[in-house]
């Protein structure tokens, strides 16, 4: 068998979302935080099957909030972020067979308690009853992603950085990446954002796969922000780099990257991380100038899908990520 990544826009069978654990990362905003899940379960269950996992002490709760369109799980976490503690799915290229890969999560390079959140996947499956492949290596599901056919995008901020992989170098990295997601080349962005200190610079903030095979890039217009430079890097490098045929990758550019403060942090809201449903595209807005420009923009390459502004930005960055950091798709 060969096995690939599929990309997020290709049909699921359901989505997973974590409920907030009260472990601190949001503090006494932890009942907004639990709020903004909620939203996002309530939207993407009018496109798709949810599944909420949540501490069996929240179960309850989780289940008021989130109403009966959404299964709840009680089953034991320490956070929220299912993007990088969940199963990274894999189908089989002559279809009809799909399984999990399993990475190592040490906590964005033991940052955060992780005892939990590092067999969250495995557990899963588990009670799924899906069927699993371990990969000896640490990786979260934000910090690649792939087109489905051929390209797995990801920073080297993040991946090359010393408290994942340290014993690894770039060519084993990638190695394993191409075996695991069945692509041919992996294009190396040099940075995230820079207030993304959580996680090091993952890639689902500055870029994402359109059905068309456009990648489309977060870039900002204002030569004030901090990741000005940062992100016309990201650009100039594309613009450099040919695919092992020669061929340039189709770049789309997001150029407004909201920075809003929020509970007395100044916190970046890139529209990039969004998430991909069945028929829906789901994009945490921040009631910026510019939100209904960006979601037009979005709407332009996801043409048989709705693209859905959700104001739930502010908070989910105030915890360190965004919409498509507390989602993970289970394939069809």
């Amino acid at each position: 068998m060969t096995w690939r990544m599929p990309a997020e826009y290709e049909t699921h069978e359901r989505t997973l979302i974590s409920w907030p654990a009260d472990n601190g990362v949001y503090g006494p905003l932890v009942d907004a935080a639990r709020e903004a899940h909620a939203q996002v379960a309530q939207v993407i269950a009018e496109y798709e099957p949810v599944t909420m996992l949540t501490e069996p002490s929240q179960a309850e709760l989780a289940a008021v909030q989130c109403g009966p369109r959404v299964e709840i799980l009680p089953i034991e976490l320490d956070d929220s972020w299912i993007r990088d503690t969940g199963p990274i799915y894999q189908v089989d290229r002559s279809g009809g067979i799909r399984r999990a890969s399993l990475w190592d999560f040490n906590g964005y390079g033991h940052k955060y308690p992780h005892s939990l959140d590092m067999t969250l996947a495995a557990r899963w499956c588990e009670k799924a009853g899906h069927q699993t492949v371990e990969m000896p290596m640490v990786l979260e599901g934000g910090s690649i992603i792939t087109n489905g056919r051929d390209l797995l995008v990801t920073t080297m901020q993040c991946l090359l950085h010393p408290n994942r992989n340290p014993t690894l170098g770039r060519r084993e990295i990638e190695e394993m990446l191409l075996s695991a997601s069945g692509m041919s080349q992996v294009v190396w962005l040099p940075y995230g954002l820079s207030r993304d200190h959580d996680t090091d610079g993952h890639v689902d903030n500055v870029a994402a796969f359109a059905p068309s095979g456009q990648l489309i890039v977060q870039t900002t217009s204002d030569p004030r922000s901090p990741d000005f430079d940062r992100l016309s890097t990201n650009v100039r490098w594309l613009d450099a780099y040919r695919d092992i045929d020669g061929h340039r990758v189709d770049v789309v550019e997001i150029p407004v990257l909201p920075e809003v403060e929020f509970a007395r942090r100044l916190v970046s809201v890139p529209y990039l991380n969004f998430y991909v449903a069945n028929g829906l595209v789901l994009v945490a807005v921040t009631g910026h100038a510019a939100d209904a420009e960006m979601l037009a923009l979005l709407a332009e390459q996801f043409p048989e899908r709705k693209v859905v502004g959700l104001d739930v930005g502010p908070i989910l960055a105030f915890g360190g990520g965004g919409i498509h950091c507390i989602t993970q798709q289970v394939p069809a």
